[in-house]
């Protein structure tokens, strides 16, 4: 799979960081020694956690060259490292595990979020985020629009690159074993974006990954065009001319006993 387009995923970082705020907010660490910054992409929660714990060894984990760059120019003085989370282990026990909007993309991430908390020690910290929007508008109609087109046999494999979050209930059986407090919770966002192009922006370095990287050279405008004209209905115009962009997200906090 091509590289993550770094420069357009920082045009909504403002938006994409306040998920990392609302988690990190929700960690119930006086201090912390060594964190890692999972999924840290450009460095926007890096920075977070740093500022959070400026005593702390904070060390962001991407699988992008691309990200890790964008990273490393942002934060010089910080540690990133590439890494698979899939089979990742960190090499010294950490205070904190931060995961930001990334373990959606891992294959079976239950089994890999219970391995990582499990090597945790007592009173460490796993804190993680997820989007849980695959059966909103913008998802549902990217799917719709993959469908239905010339490019549909090509794209039949890109809707199952990503499945859908299971229930919290389980995320809560699978860590409260081994935890001393589980906390779950969703947020619905209501991104404020200036049109149905804006969300098409938005979802081309994340969801539409996957589509896009399916296709054929000369086939990208017209399956975007055809994705766009279904969220130009789904999303009308709010009354300053501008779209709302529904975004559910699911946050996790478990303490290791």
């Amino acid at each position: 799979m091509p590289d993550w387009d770094a420069v357009r995923y920082r045009r909504f970082e403002d938006d994409r960081t306040r998920p990392s705020h609302e988690l990190l907010a929700r960690v119930p660490l006086a201090g912390a020694k060594l964190a890692y910054d999972l999924g840290c992409g450009p460095g926007n929660s890096t920075e977070l956690i740093i500022a959070r714990f400026p005593e702390a060894r904070v060390i962001g984990v991407d699988s992008s060259p691309a990200m890790l760059e964008e990273a490393r120019h942002r934060l010089p003085g910080a540690q990133f490292v590439k890494g698979d989370l899939a089979v990742w282990t960190p090499e010294e026990k950490p205070d904190l595990l931060f995961a930001n909007a990334v373990f959606q993309w891992v294959p079976n991430h239950p089994a890999t979020l219970k391995r990582l908390f499990g090597g945790l020690a007592s009173g460490a910290v796993l804190a993680v985020q997820m989007p849980d929007n695959l059966d909103e508008p913008s998802h549902a109609l990217m799917r719709e629009a993959a469908a239905q087109g010339p490019w549909a046999a090509k794209m039949a494999k890109a809707a199952a690159t990503r499945g859908g979050l299971p229930e919290p209930a389980s995320y809560y059986d699978l860590l409260k074993p081994i935890a001393s407090k589980v906390d779950i919770w969703h947020t619905i966002y209501n991104h404020v974006l200036e049109n149905d192009r804006a969300i098409v922006d938005w979802v081309r370095s994340t969801g539409l990954r996957p589509f896009l990287d399916a296709l054929e050279p000369g086939e990208e405008d017209a399956f975007l065009e055809s994705y766009r004209t279904r969220l130009a209905k789904a999303f009308p115009p709010r009354v300053d001319g501008k779209v709302l962009l529904r975004f559910p997200r699911l946050f996790i906090v478990a303490e290791r006993a």
